[in-house]
């Protein structure tokens, strides 16, 4: 819809809203609502507090069946994906120790690339490295 100005339309800003983000309720939060639905008797006093905290009856289900079974961590806010795994400290030596085997295994590899390119110098020159010379 759009508005005219000294004769001329001109388009109105429409509000572009962000995305709705996931709410997350703290075990206070779900007790003080569950103390509040276990004090409502009459009909229609539940289906009011539910509207008025914006929850469904399964949030009601969840969390009366986790209150029942003593968890609190089912009153708390759990984070969401696989869970993460301790990290063992033996792991993290054992990656410490490959990482020093590469390092060592490549400064070999470069000191035997030397010695092979002395002999191949000394070989031109026709004069053989003795022993001493090698190290």
């Amino acid at each position: 819809m759009s508005t005219m100005v000294e004769g001329l339309p001109v388009a109105q800003e429409t509000e572009v809203t962000a995305k709705a983000a996931r709410r997350r309720f703290t075990a206070a939060e779900k007790l003080r609502v569950l103390r509040e639905a276990d004090r409502c008797t009459k009909p229609g006093e539940l289906s009011a507090l539910l509207r008025r905290e914006g929850l469904y009856s399964s949030h009601l289900s969840t969390w009366r069946a986790a209150r029942s079974r003593s968890e609190l961590a089912g009153l708390s806010p759990r984070r969401r994906g696989p869970k993460a795994k301790p990290v063992d400290p033996r792991d993290k030596k054992i990656a410490e120790l490959e990482r020093q085997t590469r390092r060592l295994q490549a400064r070999l590899e470069r000191a035997e690339g030397l010695i092979k390119l002395q002999e191949q110098v000394a070989a031109i020159l026709s004069e053989p490295l003795t022993d001493e010379e090698r190290v």
